[in-house]
């Protein structure tokens, strides 16, 4: 199912999943305005959308200012609210900041579709953060909610406003729980974002992946193209409304694993293993599978994109556009 004709308002629209889904929703038709601070550590990027500046409309501001969402959410058919602090070391070195965007922006937004616009639809990215160390695997959605650091605690306060607006004032909202992402546009620089965006950089410059432990710890990954299905259709089912399903793939291998394939090909690329920084040891849940067997039996989503596909075409893309992301 796609979106076409409406008006759609990405909030973190610059950022790495915001860019590839604006670039969905322009094909089909829709009138996009995206909404980003360009705060340097948050992932908001320009080239992201350079090739569509006649086509879509950029809003440089930040979520944190109510005023702007105030007249950005007017007359707005979808919310796409990806904006956040996605970084969990940030988020225990400035926990008040994290607040104010995970937290206390998610609110504003709210409040800004009660009083604008209570007719639009709403996804809200969230994160398998929020689960913390795993008392099972995989996670499905029933399992207790125990984070480990604070963005994960925040990320838990913008869901349950956003089920609560749904459920009190009927504004409707679903929540995606993210696990790992990873393809074209998304940060490299560092591992703000993800430990694959510092990798895929590394690989590129012709130095080590470095893996932390012993490598075993397992995750699970999804391609972009994949996540933009999955927020296509909670965006436009009536049973997503008022829910909140996780994201996940078929296939999760060991960061081990994930590092062999991803050098794979590479003339000269390698991997070793080092201790865990003090910092990371803290947080670190050790394996992370989401069971996503919910969102696939109710709406028949699957991921397509393999990982050493999904990696491939990530590579190729950052090996021509490396000035721009680094």
């Amino acid at each position: 199912m796609e979106i076409t004709n409406k008006k759609i308002l990405i909030t973190g629209g610059l950022g790495f999943i915001g860019s590839n889904l604006a670039r969905r929703l322009v094909e089909c038709g829709n009138s996009v305005t995206v909404v980003d601070s360009l705060i340097p550590e948050y992932g908001g990027n320009l080239r992201n959308l350079h090739d569509l500046r006649d086509k879509i409309v950029v809003n440089l501001s930040d979520v944190r200012d109510p005023f702007s969402i105030n007249e950005l959410i007017k007359g707005q058919d979808y919310l796409f609210n990806l904006a956040g602090q996605t970084s969990h070391l940030d988020s225990m070195e400035n926990p008040f900041t994290d607040l104010d965007i995970n937290a206390k922006a998610q609110l504003s937004i709210l409040e800004a579709c009660r009083k604008n616009n209570r007719d639009i639809r709403i996804v809200f990215a969230s994160t398998r953060q929020i689960y913390g160390k795993p008392q099972y695997l995989p996670v499905n959605e029933k399992h207790p909610l125990n984070p480990v650091d604070v963005n994960g605690i925040n990320k838990i306060a913008g869901e349950q406003y956003h089920l609560l607006y749904n459920q009190v004032h009927e504004i409707r909202s679903s929540v995606l729980r993210l696990t790992n992402t990873y393809g074209p546009r998304m940060r490299i620089k560092d591992a703000r974002q993800t430990f694959l965006g510092i990798w895929i950089r590394n690989l590129l410059e012709g130095k080590l992946i470095q893996v932390y432990g012993d490598g075993q710890q397992r995750r699970d990954y999804n391609y972009v193209d994949d996540l933009v299905d999955a927020l296509i259709i909670a965006a436009t089912e009536n049973k997503a409304i008022g829910e909140v399903y996780n994201l996940g793939a078929p296939d999760p291998m060991s960061l081990s694993e994930t590092a062999k394939i991803m050098c794979h090909g590479i003339k000269g690329a390698s991997w070793n293993l080092v201790p865990f920084p003090k910092d990371r040891k803290a947080i670190d849940v050790g394996d992370f599978i989401c069971d996503y067997s919910s969102f696939s039996s109710a709406f028949g989503w699957e991921p397509k994109i393999k990982f050493e596909e999904g990696i491939k075409r990530s590579l190729e893309y950052f090996q021509s556009e490396l000035e721009h992301y680094i």
